[in-house]
């Protein structure tokens, strides 16, 4: 470990080493644990995906995404994860995958959407169980035929200009708050 001064008179901080970093951390991928997943079922950008992977790595959840022509490529491309992901592929209608994970026990689907029904993020609890986050498309959000599926919709707060966060980036919040990481 090497140790970083504070200027602002704080303690100093203890940078781990990436040796510290790689004993801390799972050897291997983790293989799937059907728990939590993020499904982006409207996906627009591939390099969105890529970091969504990471993230899934990160909190040991699986990505849910169509096999759409170019989604194969974008996760190969855009995954820089040295070891294998776990990918979760959703056929071509999104909604009859909503339709058919909802009909599996013990299953919570969030949606991650503005609506006038939404728990602020800071409210979301941990997965308790199976749990997958679907996120809309980046533009409009998720389809009307797949908000009714929805057991519950989160939103996360915003005080800038913009309407929402990217995928990726809403997509990690959403993850790391239903791992009970943050």
């Amino acid at each position: 470990m090497r140790e970083v001064r504070s200027r602002f008179g704080m303690s100093a901080a203890r940078v781990r080493s990436p040796k510290d970093l790689k004993r801390q951390r799972r050897l291997r991928s983790h293989s799937c644990w059907d728990h939590l997943l993020i499904a982006p079922l409207w996906p627009k950008y591939g390099v969105n995906l890529g970091t969504l992977l990471r993230t899934c790595d990160a909190v040991g959840a699986c990505l849910a995404v169509p096999k759409l022509p170019w989604v194969p490529d974008a996760l190969a491309h855009g995954n820089t994860l040295k070891r294998r992901t776990c990918v979760h592929w959703t056929g071509h209608d999104p909604v009859r995958w909503l339709i058919d994970q909802k009909q599996r026990d013990n299953t919570t689907i969030v949606g991650v959407e503005l609506a006038d029904e939404s728990i602020r993020l800071g409210d979301l609890p941990a997965a308790r169980n199976r749990t997958i986050a679907v996120l809309g498309h980046e533009r409009n959000g998720i389809p009307p035929d797949a908000i009714e599926h929805l057991d519950l919709v989160v939103e996360i707060p915003m005080f800038g200009t913009g309407a929402s966060l990217n995928v990726a980036v809403a997509g990690s919040l959403v993850l790391y708050r239903l791992a009970g990481l943050i």
